[in-house]
């Protein structure tokens, strides 16, 4: 058993995180500051802190937790937020998380696991599938940040003594996305979709992503646990599914009668990506292992109960 605290631990990859934690015996804490995340996600066995990574008083935090293991999480994660107003994006996902990182180190955390994007770091791929030596160009506010606390580990992690182990994930869907935000297509169009409303595709639809269910990827997480220190992994399936392709699949899951209408393209956006994850394989022992076609049934079924 490890004392773990969870940053983003009220939002939808990290409430999943912590519960897996605490099924697996772990002493769970989280900080969450609600700005996306919900209270009623949280599992009632973990202590709750309502607080920004940003804020001062985080120390107090760390200083009475004690934790042993980080599992960072908190994020602004939408790119088109971090096109229109990069200060805040930079607030949260590169002074915050150096804030977190600095204190990490400060009280003797012994690991510290960061969620990084693979989808918003590569840009526009040179190839496909990205392995984890891609070029790393980024088109957004989104994916410069996450470059930048990745720079800060690799440069401050072995100069503190400070394990750490980088998650760069695929585009995440499943229950607990949120469905009004502006990030997660699966389930904004099945919320629409349920609702009887209109669904809007963001430029042509022909755009591909690399769909990797939220179990999935809290499998590598706990992996990292124990496993990958100081490593860099693409946790993601290798295949691309585009946006209209999304759209046809859960149209027939929930069975929507309307047809979709398709507005401007998202600036900083790219056009294709999917992500090869053969080092996590390698040096984790992970695969993805839900098929699209029940993930995208389960996350349906999880808003039509939950509204």
């Amino acid at each position: 058993m490890a004392k773990v605290l969870v940053t983003g631990g009220a939002g939808f990859i990290g409430s999943h995180m912590v519960d897996a934690l605490i099924k697996a015996g772990h002493k769970v804490s989280v900080v969450d500051n609600l700005s996306t995340g919900q209270k009623t996600n949280i599992n009632k066995k973990a202590t709750f802190h309502n607080i920004s990574i940003s804020d001062k008083k985080l120390e107090e935090i760390i200083k009475e937790e004690k934790p042993e293991i980080v599992s960072h999480l908190a994020a602004q994660i939408s790119v088109k937020a971090s096109m229109q107003n990069p200060m805040i994006d930079a607030q949260t996902n590169v002074v915050g998380s150096l804030n977190l990182l600095n204190l990490c180190h400060k009280y003797g955390v012994k690991r510290f696991i960061f969620s990084s994007t693979g989808g918003a770091l590569y840009g526009e791929p040179e190839y496909l599938p990205c392995d984890e030596d891609h070029p790393i160009l980024p088109l957004s506010g989104y994916g410069v940040a996450k470059r930048s606390l990745e720079m800060y580990l690799l440069g401050y992690g072995p100069v503190w003594g400070l394990p750490f182990v980088i998650l760069r994930y695929a585009n995440v869907y499943g229950p607990r996305q949120d469905p009004f935000g502006e990030a997660g297509v699966v389930a904004i169009f099945a919320r629409h979709m349920l609702k009887g409303e209109t669904v809007t595709i963001n430029g042509t639809g022909k755009q591909s992503r690399d769909f990797v269910y939220v179990s999935d990827v809290v499998r590598a997480n706990l992996m990292a646990l124990e496993k990958g220190t100081g490593g860099l992994y693409n946790i993601g399936t290798a295949k691309g599914t585009s946006v209209n392709d999304i759209f046809s699949y859960l149209k027939q899951a929930t069975g929507y009668k309307l047809t979709a209408k398709h507005g401007p393209a998202i600036p900083g956006e790219v056009g294709n990506i999917y992500l090869k994850s053969d080092k996590a394989k390698k040096e984790l022992g992970w695969i993805p292992s839900v098929p699209l076609s029940e993930g995208l049934q389960n996350t349906v079924e999880y808003i039509r109960k939950t509204g």
